[in-house]
């Protein structure tokens, strides 16, 4: 029997998640119809988008790209419509056609669109970390109210997913861990490409070298998070209101080749991993089809051309920025959500040469230590928070750029 034909819109199609989703869309077009497609600056590779899958609505930031994408769509005889603005982002995520939502904006910026689609009950494809790093308990609360399906598709996180008991994956809440028979997680990070690089080298390290990530293709900004492994502390956060985990049951272990992507121990000591070359179309196809498993086109595991597997622990002295992520995890309250947007600054300053490498640990130290303690207690409070978070991070970069 064939597969219901299911409508999806695709939040940040221009970026890597995005991409990879649309490659899947294409395999399996009897399957997979798109809705709309959402960019902000990428509008030639939009524009490329459109053209082919044929959506409804086109989604930008502003009205300039508006006019611009939808003169190109026009000329082209296209009759998909271009829309501007975040209402447009919550607009074509909560669409009552729209079966499944791909939510890959980087940033903050993903958040509301997000939060409307588990709001108006749809399957939810989680690659926006952001979204639970800001406003974890909210979120999971909404997916509660509305019945929403949320698959993770960070890999990691999809992994986990995975290997745990199916009762615990689809209703995470009704128990602990512990009560579902699992002793912890173990989340597993490459260790990015200065995971053996002397320290006192680090000051040197320049946006090109940081972007070049060893194992996995990825956008300019998680790539730098990933070198600093800030990336997998907001997946330790995200994992604690995934899968409501308490931070001391969640472990990090550098595995250089990725290819354990995560695993789960049980109380009898059992250890459940899943393993797979590095290819994000994987957990992609894994989170569209669910609970079936379709071919993404990812090339075969071959262990024997991998030939090792190591694991160490993290080195918290190179990588400061996951100690900061615990850290705010254990403060509560807004203090996850102002270290994201602290990070947000800090990385954007870095890709701009305006701050060195260990200055990205130092503005969110900085930063959290300043304003960590504001509350959480609804969507307003931490959209405040994350402003309050930018303003104190912009003060701190104008501080050091001044001359002496």
């Amino acid at each position: 029997m064939s597969a219901a034909l299911r409508t999806l819109t695709v939040l940040g199609s221009t970026g890597s998640i995005g991409v990879s989703t649309l490659d899947v869309v294409a395999r399996y077009p009897e399957r997979y119809r798109i809705h709309a497609l959402t960019g902000a600056t990428q509008l030639d590779r939009l524009f490329e988008q459109a053209q082919t899958f044929r959506p409804r609505y086109a989604v930008v930031l502003d009205e300039r790209s508006a006019e611009q994408l939808a003169a190109r769509l026009r000329a082209a005889g296209s009759d998909t419509e271009v829309l501007c603005g975040e209402a447009a982002l919550e607009q074509v995520s909560i669409a009552p056609e729209v079966c499944t939502v791909m939510a890959a904006i980087v940033g903050a910026a993903g958040m509301k669109p997000t939060l409307a689609a588990a709001r108006a009950g749809k399957r939810v494809l989680l690659a926006n970390k952001e979204t639970l790093v800001l406003a974890g308990r909210l979120f999971m609360d909404e997916v509660k109210a509305s019945g929403a399906e949320l698959l993770p598709i960070d890999s990691e996180h999809n992994a986990i997913f995975q290997v745990l008991p199916r009762a615990h994956r689809e209703h995470p809440y009704a128990q602990g861990l512990r009560e579902s028979g699992v002793r912890r997680i173990l989340l597993t990070a490459s260790g990015g490409p200065f995971r053996t690089r002397a320290i006192e080298t680090f000051a040197r390290i320049t946006p090109e070298e940081a972007v070049k990530h060893p194992n996995w293709s990825m956008g300019r900004k998680i790539s730098v998070d990933s070198a600093s492994m800030m990336n997998k502390g907001l997946e330790v956060i995200e994992a604690r209101w995934l899968f409501n985990a308490q931070p001391e049951e969640i472990s990090v272990l550098v595995h250089p080749q990725s290819i354990v992507h995560s695993m789960v121990e049980y109380a009898d000591g059992s250890v459940l991993a899943q393993m797979g070359s590095p290819d994000m179309r994987t957990p992609i196809a894994y989170g569209m089809a669910y609970p079936e498993r379709i071919d993404p086109g990812v090339k075969s595991l071959d262990l024997f051309s991998v030939g090792r597997l190591d694991f160490e622990a993290p080195d918290l002295a190179r990588f400061p920025c996951l100690r900061l992520a615990f850290e705010a995890l254990a403060a509560g309250g807004a203090a996850t959500a102002v270290l994201n947007a602290a990070n947000e600054v800090a990385v954007a300053a870095f890709l701009d040469n305006r701050l060195s490498f260990p200055g990205i640990a130092a503005l969110g130290e900085a930063v959290l230590a300043q304003v960590g303690g504001l509350p959480a207690d609804d969507l307003d409070a931490l959209l405040h928070a994350d402003a309050v978070a930018r303003e104190a991070a912009t003060a701190w970069l104008s501080r050091q750029e001044r001359p002496c």
